[in-house]
């Protein structure tokens, strides 16, 4: 089973509140690996809406993404790609 980890800066803007939680958890939950969100001492599921929301994710913050499974390299990419482009 692959493992990929990379991170993400949270840009400038409202950081993974209610709506940039909700399209990550349903971005997320179109790969079958494993999804890992860190952020500071805090560590969810990335494909629970209420896990990335307790992240506490504001502008600013570095986001860990951790993918373990068949597609973790892609799975990672794409997340911390989502995340740098949060608006």
């Amino acid at each position: 089973m692959a493992t990929h980890q990379t991170s993400a800066l949270v840009p400038n803007g409202v950081g993974l509140h209610a709506r940039p939680a909700a399209l990550f958890v349903q971005q997320a939950s179109g790969f079958s690996s494993t999804i890992r969100l860190t952020c500071g001492e805090r560590t969810a599921d990335g494909k629970s809406i209420l896990g990335v929301l307790q992240l506490g994710a504001s502008a600013g913050s570095a986001v860990e993404i951790r993918a373990e499974g068949d597609d973790a390299e892609a799975a990672a990419e794409a997340l911390a790609a989502f995340i740098r482009a949060i608006a």
